[in-house]
């Protein structure tokens, strides 16, 4: 039979129990170790109930099953060991009616067998003992979510303060009760709080952390590499034997393990000799592979656990991009710690990832400059000579966009530069990201342009989302310069733009009218939409324009001039 898993549950302490007085039970052999715990109560009259348990159980029975002469047997002997042999963490045994008393042969092999074993009152019935239980379990399960989430909440208010790093790592320290520090990619230790570990300890962890750090193919395959992780589980990697984040990994037949926290509790220790994730075993002896081939980035778990010296150690990787990894080590281990430990390894994720960065810094240097009053041709530099695209967005829905969702639409853009300005959002986008319609959304996007070109960038994608709009298509891109511009000097083509163009220079609302209503092919009522005014201002508009100018705009020689010189 395959060993049982952790149920998601918490485990209540069979002392809980045991202190309920309207149950009245009382134990009468076995261990009375604190730390028995079980995970739920079963009947069963079964002589052999080996196949109906999963461990953890309180087994409850009232002799049905035991023979007359069972006492003179091996009876009990077999039934108890078999209990043990399937996991169960006690047993209770109920009075009345068929038997007056516990059998002392049956007292006599729980003592032996290292099983607890209690006396159920006559009037205590089997189906309140499971009540209490289950009782017990909700109690537990809303002090272990009223831990996570005031450990949540100071958790982010310690990330709001003026040194979020080492206030998080306090606060994280305070709530596990132990140990917590941030680690560098090269593995220094970078910060940390709390009641630092013995020397073991600490070396274990630091150990601990290269087990979720990136790694590369280069040293992925070096001697050292590819050492066992042996006696820790690691989360996340994918690995064969690796227990999944969100539960515990398996346990052996009774071995007492704690339920998890809202679903997510620190795996159990593995087996030795496992590896960590992305990470061949080789026979004993055998040579490193190598590789000319440039190193590149491997897999590598996302949390990983171990236990020295009575320590209970965990490794959380942050940005992993970036190579940061947050350590921690408790005296215990409790079912909220990793669920609190994973809370404060997301908001350390977030203060050390691309915004502390070389190219985040770089960013925060230009904006400070630009607000100090340098020159956008000297800040553009700190931006890199990458070119970027411009973005412009608007909500389908009626209103403006508030600020999350103006961040959520960044983040699926893949760029954190973003700028909520009224009912439009506007992203700056590496020019290797390509980007792609958004539900919910309506965007218009400028041709790649270096820093510098920002302005003219920032109007492109402003006609372009206004094409869109009044296409109702979720996404237009600036087109390329027409052929026709490329026969003409730029500087000639701009002077005849400005001189045919002249009589609507001093009022923009004309020149934009006139942009949109040819780009649109004339059409009043998509002009109207992508203006946001109504089709009688944009006839009054146009017909203002070809007053203006002087010329009649339905002659489509006029309109391909005039859009020529639009164009420029």
């Amino acid at each position: 039979m395959p060993d049982p898993s952790v149920p998601p549950t918490p485990a209540v302490p069979l002392s809980a129990l045991l202190a309920r007085e309207d149950l009245a039970l009382r134990q009468i052999a076995g261990p009375t170790d604190p730390d028995v715990v079980i995970h739920w109560a079963h009947t069963s009259e079964m002589a052999d109930p080996y196949p109906y348990l999963l461990g953890g159980e309180l087994l409850l029975t009232a002799g049905v099953h035991i023979p007359e002469a069972a006492g003179s047997g091996t009876y009990f002997d077999d039934y108890v060991s078999r209990i043990v042999e399937a996991g169960g963490t006690a047993l209770g045994f109920g009075l009345a009616p068929v038997h007056d008393t516990v059998p002392r042969a049956l007292v006599a092999a729980c003592e032996s067998f290292g099983l607890p074993l209690l006396e159920v009152p006559p009037r205590t019935t089997f189906s309140g003992v499971a009540r209490a239980v289950w009782q017990l379990m909700a109690q537990a399960r809303l002090a272990e979510l009223r831990r996570v989430t005031e450990a949540q909440q100071s958790l982010a208010a310690a990330a709001s303060r003026p040194d979020p790093v080492p206030s998080v790592l306090r606060q994280l320290a305070q709530r596990v009760g132990g140990w917590a520090g941030l680690y560098g990619p090269e593995g220094t230790l970078i910060a940390a709080a709390g009641r630092e570990p013995g020397a073991e300890a600490q070396a274990a962890l630091a150990d601990l952390t290269g087990v979720v750090r990136p790694r590369t193919d280069a040293t992925a395959s070096t001697p050292d590499s590819t050492a066992a992780v042996d006696g820790r589980t690691a989360a996340g990697g994918g690995r064969a034997g690796a227990a999944p984040a969100d539960r515990e990994a398996p346990r052996e037949r009774g071995q007492a393990a704690s339920a998890p926290a809202s679903g997510a509790a620190a795996a159990a220790p593995a087996a030795p000799g496992i590896r960590a994730a992305g990470v061949a075993p080789r026979e004993r002896g055998q040579a490193a592979p190598t590789s000319t081939a440039p190193a590149r980035s491997t897999a590598a778990p996302a949390s990983a656990t171990d236990t020295v010296a009575g320590a209970h150690l965990a490794a959380y990787a942050l940005a992993p991009s970036h190579g940061f990894v947050l350590g921690v080590a408790a005296p215990r281990r409790d079912p909220a710690d990793h669920t609190i430990a994973s809370v404060a390894a997301v908001l350390l994720s977030l203060l050390t990832g691309e915004q502390q960065s070389g190219t985040g810094a770089a960013r925060t240097s230009a904006l400070v400059r630009l607000l100090l009053g340098a020159a956008p041709e000297a800040v553009a530099p700190l931006l890199g000579t990458a070119p970027w695209l411009v973005v412009h967005a608007r909500p389908d829905s009626p209103g403006a966009p508030d600020p999350v969702a103006a961040s959520a639409l960044g983040a699926a853009l893949g760029s954190p530069l973003v700028d909520l300005a009224g009912d439009v959002v506007r992203v700056l986008v590496p020019a290797d990201r390509e980007p792609a319609p958004q539900p919910g959304w309506t965007l218009g996007v400028s041709d790649p342009a270096t820093p510098a070109e920002g302005p003219a960038a920032d109007t492109r994608a402003a006609r372009a989302l206004a094409r869109a709009r009044a296409t109702r298509t979720p996404l237009v891109r600036h087109g390329a310069r027409p052929g026709l511009a490329d026969l003409v000097p730029h500087d000639e083509a701009a002077s005849h733009a400005r001189a045919l163009l002249g009589p609507l220079a001093h009022t923009p609302a004309l020149v934009d009218t006139l942009r949109a209503w040819l780009s649109l092919h004339g059409s009043w009522d998509r002009t109207a939409v992508a203006l946001a005014v109504h089709r009688n201002t944009v006839r009054q508009r146009i017909a203002r324009c070809a007053a203006l100018l002087g010329t009649d705009l339905d002659d489509p020689d006029v309109r391909m001039e005039l859009w020529f010189a639009l164009r420029q």
